[in-house]
């Protein structure tokens, strides 16, 4: 069966750059939404120039815009004019600038509307489009900080914590690409679109979940914790002789199933942990039980042992281990290849949305800059090579 996609037929101009933006646009493009980003003549995005790079290429835009149309034009001046002209035959536009850019170039979602009463318009920035900080540059780690996900993130007494990868960027994007489905599905039931407001911070505090609630309950100050759980215990990381792992002995009966495992089943029946309330307020004597019995053996063993009787574990994997997991790697099909006109044959972060009749998946390597200018200008506004060229003569391009 040819592959259309979920999203087939709908068309995007993508006007955003670096991550959060990107990777909304990718899913909708790996969903199979035509994607055109639309990048500034000469430089392009700014992750162009991130590394790691093969063969000059940024393999960090590569992994982003997978799948994507890539043209270039200046918003300024008559650009202005063509890419309203495109509005007027897209389905979504999305953009990443601080607010009120758009607004200055009068390309904001009011002006948009006007040419497109249908237009479905994503806006992603540090502290969204209202608000007494709107103004403030937004970036990853300043999401991660004003959220309260760094007060909570590392060990006890140790220092705020950013996470490994830029959390609130990809929050912000999963957020948007959410809120943009839902718009167009509302703009095919009224035949009006609507804007679409995210901003990392609230994307990550919304993602704080329990963090939040023990503040607003109990008015107790959520503190760094290390790999714990506020909420259930031995739910945490334990070293083995080896390595180290996880447990997520989550409730009762697990607990019990465990203390099996370990050959004290005694200890499931014991007062001071016979439900699950106690263990959290113990957490300490009852990680200090478990990794007595962890550290003597190697984490292979010990995930091998839990899984066979269903209590939740996993080795803490490297990336060089995940790469390789024949689960994650293999079947899910979470790292791809692709051959990029450039770069050569590499690979890329596959899909993680799996789709049982429109599987996701990954056609076309990234853009280079301006790559398919002609195609574009031509199929979507019908222009000619002539005018095109004329373009490219007057800087628009």
């Amino acid at each position: 069966m040819q592959y259309n996609g979920a999203l087939a037929g709908v068309k995007v101009l993508d006007l955003t750059r670096v991550l959060a933006g990107p990777f909304a646009t990718m899913m909708l493009a790996d969903m199979g939404a035509e994607v055109i980003k639309i990048e500034v003549p000469g430089s392009g995005d700014d992750s162009r120039q991130f590394g790691p790079f093969i063969n000059g290429e940024s393999s960090y835009y590569m992994n982003l815009n997978r799948n994507k149309k890539g043209v270039t034009l200046n918003l300024k001046g008559r650009g202005k004019e063509i890419f309203l002209e495109m509005v007027k035959k897209a389905d979504i536009v999305v953009e990443n600038y601080r607010p009120g850019t758009m607004e200055k170039l009068g390309l904001g979602y009011e002006e948009l509307k006007k040419v497109n009463p249908k237009i479905v318009y994503g806006a992603v920035s540090g502290f969204g489009h209202y608000g007494p900080y709107k103004d403030r540059a937004g970036y990853d780690i300043i999401g991660q900080a004003m959220s309260g996900l760094m007060s909570t993130t590392g060990w006890p007494g140790g220092e705020p914590t950013r996470t490994g990868t830029a959390m609130s960027d990809i929050l912000a994007g999963l957020s948007v690409a959410i809120g943009l489905l839902a718009a167009l599905r509302h703009r095919d039931v009224t035949g009006y679109g609507q804007k679409v407001d995210v901003s990392l911070v609230d994307a990550t505090v919304a993602s704080m979940e329990i963090i939040n609630q023990i503040y607003l309950v109990e008015g107790r100050l959520p503190q760094r914790i290390g790999n714990r759980y506020e909420s259930t215990y031995p739910y945490d990381s334990f070293k083995a002789n080896d390595g180290s792992l996880v447990i997520g002995a989550a409730n009762d009966k697990l607990w019990q199933k465990l203390c099996v495992i370990m050959g004290q089943p005694e200890l499931g029946e014991k007062a001071e942990f016979d439900t699950n309330w106690k263990r959290v307020q113990r957490h300490e004597e009852v990680k200090v039980l478990v990794e007595a019995w962890t550290i003597t053996k190697p984490v292979k063993e010990i995930v091998d042992a839990l899984l066979a009787v269903g209590i939740p574990a996993a080795p803490i994997n490297n990336i060089e281990q995940v790469v390789n997991d024949p689960h994650i790697a293999g079947a899910r099909e979470m790292f791809v290849e692709v051959d990029h006109p450039k770069a050569g044959k590499m690979k890329i972060t596959g899909s993680h949305i799996k789709l049982s009749d429109t599987k996701p998946c990954i056609k076309t390597p990234a853009p280079l800059l301006g790559q398919h200018n002609e195609e574009v200008y031509k199929d979507f506004l019908g222009l000619s090579a002539d005018e095109i060229a004329a373009m490219k003569k007057d800087g628009l391009l």
